[in-house]
């Protein structure tokens, strides 16, 4: 309740020696201002204010005319702001010049920095008055006073920059990124300053940055971007933490830059982001849930959580984060201990720490797959941990109901000298002044309300990550390893501690771990290091107990293990989440390939966490919206970025189906629609930059008078990308076909005719997709089957290729043609293309000359590329019986019966061109349905055969069946004259 309304309140005055006193001196400054003397209900109303805070009794004797404002607090403005600060308007009126001297009315560009350093003071205690007064009679909510507070303090520090700026113009004049844009301080606000949670008498946390590196320009004298944006930073903290007569405005503290007091004092984006990157702590993240820009472009804002996000937010379950919130939990126990430190509210038991804490742990663990957990402010999160049931509705009301409390008394006791402080007090008036400030009756019911709360958030606190605590077992388990580690030589002490496990070949396995062991990467490793090691292969070796082959998973774990020992996070990761090393010790046994792929790109461990992600892989829309969300964090002009980003995603899908494909999670058919909608979306975005790129620099293509804003381009498909039946090492068969006016030009200024452009266009295509970056290529790709392969043009009109197919193509093209689509491209432009194929394939053609043909390319390629036989094994693709004899006889179907049957061409994949002979009855269903049923076998075995980096020969008795099968229907096929 209000002091007013609370029935100890009139006690406190009877017992308060200096009452009268505090009334005389507020009396005798409004006589000196010739205001009214207050009514005696005017007194009643304000009293509590002067009597229950110092600082407010202090500024009314100062300022008596504001005693009348706090009448007319209903008409105070939404929230502070710059221009009311720079303008002086709010709080300067005639009479009040007396105090301020005559420069109340100047404009912002005249001030001079004495005067400005007293607006700035005085505009921040007209609003602290306000504030205390609004809070100690309890007309504003919690989240109002703070709101209102961490406004105040940006205004104050764009005013800052703003006066600043205009000072240094003429010396220095103003610093431009590379468009020609100005740019300013960036300040980023930190803890309850960046939440928008800061308290009554608040430190604020900074940290400076600008955004491009340059020379300014338009002064006297240029000075380099990083001089002067230090100067105006140096600035800022002098202008409000300075202390002068009247006071001084925040305490600014600036340790939480990057390498604290020793880092440069302003960094640029790049350099920030290199940093939190390459060198960002635990604890970093920890306080960079709360960050924002309070002074900056909309630009800086999007450039700041652009890396702010990442750094923070991992999308995975973050379990690599548990071991930092593990020991920072423990130094906040440990803190909590120390003598004298439970009257504190903020970092006693139970108080507004462990609160905080509780939240933003639950933030960094979760905060990167549910984006409602990504907000900075504390009681909008607190309420989204109930609805998704990371904490229950009774422990979330809990902790709102404690974090109310204990702020609130946190501002009673800093209302009253305006002095930051969290400490209880001691001295009895003192504890009946904070009561009366928080609303209770007396101490004792305020300071039980304190400890029943603060018990309740301890209980929370204790419960939500455990200490780490392991069995006897466990610790035995990891003391062996440390002394391994050490002594790596000791191969009986291996022997001693793998003994348990049943391996094929022991004295190997000795060996090679002996050789890890032994590394020169782990001899100069960090002992934080040597202990995470000593964790993970501990962990290991338990799990390859259970392993029928322990000798293989471990000989494909190491080489991961030997690539990330240098970020030995991934380490912890694993051995924090059990779930994700079972993962990893599975697809290593089921893949040499995912073995290659985690050691060469360790970051892909990522996706091991998640079996949200791991074990559903994205459809088409979904990928095009991630690999989206991925590139728009990039400078659209940075290709090599770009390219690495694609290859990066790349490999990281197809970790994601590879994982469904091992565990059978996807049947084969689905696996290769997921390949292929991968490539689908890579080409469409590597045709858009292309275009883009070509058309910067050569302008648009004009077509019969009008330019063609996007690229009037079609990539074709053939072979397994035409077919939908990508696998995991696949290149793409491509063909490019355009439908551009072959006499135009471009409009550009360095013109070029619209043949020679899209062949350039084609040639980038080409290079996007296979040069090799730091993250390797996206594809192999082959342009043989184009017209007049390689000796015909890399890109052809439509009308050409029509042309070509119709006159000068080999039967065996148009057997390629059944099995192409359009991939990526302008879309009337890929049913153009879809319609001329079926125009080709549906010619009428002699059925026995066609098989002919097809019978002899059959047997040309067999004798040419068929790589088994007895003593090597069956060549799953080329042999007798295999893949092609089932896609030849296949292609004959289409090309021979298509004029009568369209349905055969109506689709490009084996499978439903198969269901369509059938239902045309030029097969047996029975036979249809075996050649669809090992065909798709064939092609399971040879992505189980991809993924263990083995060829397409296999020795397998258990295919001869098959094998005979498709040997029986291809001899029927070719003695049947009647096909």
């Amino acid at each position: 309740m209000p002091p007013e309304l609370n029935p100890n309140y009139t006690l406190f005055c009877e017992q308060s020696p200096t009452r009268a006193l505090l009334l005389e001196q507020i009396e005798e400054a409004r006589a000196r201002q010739k205001l009214n003397p207050l009514t005696d209900e005017q007194v009643m109303t304000l009293e509590p204010l002067w009597l229950l805070s110092q600082y407010l009794h202090q500024q009314f004797t100062r300022f008596p005319r504001w005693l009348d404002d706090v009448f007319a607090l209903e008409s105070l403005p939404e929230r502070p702001c710059k221009e009311a600060l720079m303008a002086g308007e709010a709080f300067f009126s005639h009479e009040d010049r007396f105090f301020q001297g005559e420069w109340a009315d100047k404009a912002e560009t005249t001030l001079t920095e004495a005067e400005f350093l007293q607006r700035l003071r005085l505009y921040r205690q007209w609003w602290m008055v306000r504030l205390i007064a609004l809070d100690i009679q309890q007309r504003f909510s919690l989240t109002e006073v703070t709101h209102r507070l961490s406004h105040l303090a940006d205004a104050c520090v764009n005013a800052s920059v703003q006066w600043s700026e205009a000072h240094y113009l003429t010396l220095y004049g103003r610093a431009f990124d590379r468009e020609g844009e100005a740019q300013s301080l960036i300040v980023i606000g930190m803890g309850k300053l960046g939440g928008n949670e800061l308290n009554l008498s608040s430190d604020i946390d900074l940290i400076f940055a600008f955004r491009e590196h340059g020379d300014t320009q338009g002064g006297k004298k240029s000075l380099s971007h990083q001089e002067y944006f230090t100067k105006l930073g140096q600035k800022l903290i002098q202008h409000l933490d300075q202390v002068t007569a009247d006071g001084f405005v925040f305490r600014v503290d600036m340790r939480l830059r990057p390498f604290g007091q020793s880092g440069a004092l302003v960094l640029n984006m790049d350099s920030l982001e290199n940093y939190y990157q390459d060198q960002g702590r635990d604890w970093e993240r920890y306080a960079m849930i709360k960050a924002r820009v309070m002074a900056g472009s909309a630009l800086d804002v999007r450039e700041f959580e652009a890396l702010r996000r990442p750094f923070v937010y991992r999308k995975y379950l973050d379990f690599g984060a548990i071991g930092a919130l593990r020991d920072l939990k423990q130094m906040i126990a440990k803190e909590v201990r120390r003598k004298g430190i439970e009257h504190n509210i903020k970092l006693g038991e139970g108080g507004i720490r462990e609160v905080e804490f509780i939240v933003q742990a639950l933030q960094i663990l979760h905060g990167g797959r549910d984006q409602g957990l990504q907000n900075q402010a504390l009681l909008k999160v607190l309420p989204y941990l109930a609805q998704q049931e990371y904490l229950s509705v009774t422990e979330v009301d809990t902790l709102r109901e404690a974090y109310l409390l204990l702020r609130r008394t946190e501002h009673a006791l800093q209302a009253v000298n305006d002095e930051q402080t969290q400490l209880l007090p001691e001295k009895d008036e003192a504890r009946t002044r904070i009561a009366l400030l928080v609303g209770f009756p007396t101490w004792e019911a305020l300071d039980t309300q304190l400890w029943s709360v603060r018990n309740k958030v301890h209980s929370v606190f204790v419960a939500l990550i455990d200490d780490g605590k392991e069995t006897s077992e466990e610790v035995k388990n990891q003391e062996t390893w440390r002394l391994l580690i050490k002594h790596p030589e000791d191969k009986e002490a291996i022997v001693d501690a793998i003994e348990h496990i049943h391996w094929l070949d022991q004295a190997a396995s000795v060996v090679r771990i002996s050789q890890l062991l032994s590394t020169r990467t782990l001899v100069f490793m960090q002992p934080i290091g040597h202990e995470r090691l000593a964790v993970f292969l501990a962990a290991l070796m338990t799990k390859l107990a259970d392993e029928v082959n322990p000798d293989l998973v471990l000989e494909r774990v190491f080489p991961i293990l030997e690539a990330v020992l240098r970020r030995t996070a991934y380490l912890v990761l694993l051995c924090e989440n059990q779930t994700a090393l079972t993962h990893l010790i599975r697809l290593c046994r089921e893949s040499m390939w995912f073995t290659e792929a985690i050691s060469t790109t360790p970051a892909l461990l990522d996706e091991l966490l998640d079996a949200d992600t791991l074990f559903s892989p994205p459809n088409k829309v979904m990928l095009e919206d991630e690999l989206q969300q991925i590139l728009l964090r990039l400078p659209e002009d940075d290709e090599e970025a770009q390219m690495d980003a694609m290859r990066r995603f790349r490999r990281s899908i197809i970790l994601r189906i590879a994982a469904c494909d091992i565990t059978e999670i996807l049947p084969v058919m689905k696996v290769s629609d997921h390949l292929t909608w991968l490539a689908e979306v890579l080409l469409e975005r590597v045709l858009q930059q292309s275009w883009h790129y070509l058309t910067k620099k050569h302008g648009f293509p004009v077509s019969h008078g009008e330019a063609a804003l996007v690229p009037q381009l079609a990539i074709i498909g053939y072979g397994k990308s035409g077919g939908w039946e990508l696998g995991y090492d696949s290149d793409l068969d491509l063909v490019f076909v355009h439908n551009a006016q072959g006499s135009g030009y471009t409009n550009g200024h360095r013109s070029i005719d619209n043949l020679t452009f899209y062949t350039r266009l084609g040639q980038r295509l080409i290079h996007m997709i296979t040069s090799f970056t730091a993250a390797g290529r996206l594809y192999e790709v082959d342009m043989r089957l184009r017209p007049s392969g390689n000796s015909g043009l890399l890109v052809s009109s439509l009308d050409a290729f029509r042309e070509y197919q119709q006159k000068e193509a080999w039967v065996w093209e148009h057997q390629a043609l059944t099995r192409s689509r359009g991939l990526a491209g302008e879309p009337s432009l890929l049913t153009a293309f879809e319609a001329c194929r079926k125009d080709i394939i549906a010619s009428v053609r002699d059925r026995q000359q066609l098989k002919a043909d097809v019978i002899k390319m059959r047997e040309k390629m067999r004798a040419h590329l068929d790589k088994g036989g007895k003593e090597k094994g069956f060549d799953l693709k080329q042999g007798v019986g295999g893949i092609i004899d089932i896609e030849f006889m296949v292609q004959y179907l289409v090309l021979a019966w298509s004029p009568q049957y369209p349905e055969l061409m109506r689709f490009s994949d084996n499978v439903r061109q198969l269901e369509a002979a059938a239902t045309a009855g030029l097969i047996e269903t029975e036979q249809a349905n075996k050649m669809s049923d090992t065909y798709t076998l064939y092609r399971a075995l040879v992505h189980r055969l991809s993924l263990q980096q083995q060829g397409r020969i296999i020795q397998n008795d258990a295919l001869a069946t098959n094998q005979h099968l498709i040997s029986q229907y291809w001899e029927a096929f070719i003695s049947n004259d009647e096909v």
